[in-house]
């Protein structure tokens, strides 16, 4: 018999950028989603569910350094494996 794959927890607080402290790829190598105020969204950037926080790009602007420019919105978050 074989088992299915362990799914790791989801954190806390996760990013996706690899540059981050919050970066875990091991959780990416599963389809994650975000629940943002009983609201599916598909361009979260970085989230936070014990602070309630989401950021998501701005448009098309980026910085400097030509990674997007973030917004952060606060409300309910929720993680889950699709």
């Amino acid at each position: 018999m074989s088992e299915a794959p362990q799914t790791p927890t989801l954190p806390d607080r996760l990013s996706i950028d690899p540059s981050s402290a919050h970066y875990n790829a091991a959780v990416f190598e599963h389809d994650i989603g975000i629940r943002f105020n009983e609201k599916e969204r598909f361009d979260v950037e970085e989230y936070c569910v014990s602070e309630g926080w989401i950021k998501v790009p701005a448009g098309k602007k980026v910085d400097r350094k030509g990674k997007p420019l973030l917004l952060t919105l606060k409300g309910k978050v929720e993680a889950f494996y699709k």
